[in-house]
């Protein structure tokens, strides 16, 4: 039988060798491309945003009233759901690139890009809703384009994240009167 020539595959052996040392890194190898401090930096703002998000989505759920408002209650309820998973992601993230998801109560206000809403009329509610779907979007697409593509597992994170947003931006617009 001929012998074959191993067929080169463009694969950096030395790196994939480096990658089996330093376990206390988990996920993050010598390979990796992005500038972590910034990316983590990046996360928790989006962890404070989606946070305040949740308060606001959930005061505007508990604090509606009457049964004509039934219909945007729930889609309040499920935004907010949706967004506590947007948060869980986040901080999942942070911690598999080593860093501390920042849950600070005292803080979050400052760090988030979106804005709490004390509104009591329904519209007002879907309005501000809407607002803060739009500077979520707004965000996360800076952000994406900020990573670019030296942390594909963050960009794809955010990009999963973003759409879910343009939905709900969706959803309050079409609240709207």
């Amino acid at each position: 039988m001929a012998e074959t020539t191993p067929i080169p595959s463009g694969i950096d052996r030395e790196a994939i060798r480096v990658a089996a040392q330093n376990l206390a890194d988990g996920p993050v190898t010598a390979g990796y491309k992005g500038d972590r401090e910034l990316v983590l930096r990046l996360l928790n703002e989006a962890l404070a945003t989606e946070l305040v998000c949740i308060n606001r989505y959930k005061r505007h759920y508990y604090t509606i009233v009457g049964r004509d408002n039934a219909g945007i209650k729930a889609e309040f309820l499920q935004h907010a759901i949706e967004e506590q998973e947007h948060a869980d992601w986040i901080a999942q993230r942070i911690i598999q690139l080593n860093g501390e998801p920042d849950f600070n109560p005292a803080t979050l206000l400052a760090r988030s890009h979106a804005e709490y809403d004390e509104s009591m009329e329904v519209q007002s509610m879907v309005r501000a809703n809407l607002i803060a779907e739009r500077v979520a979007i707004e965000s996360y697409r800076q952000m994406i384009e900020r990573i670019g593509d030296t942390d594909p597992t963050t960009k794809q994170l955010l990009i999963k994240i973003l759409a879910v947003e343009e939905e709900h931006a969706d959803d309050m617009r079409d609240l709207l009167e």
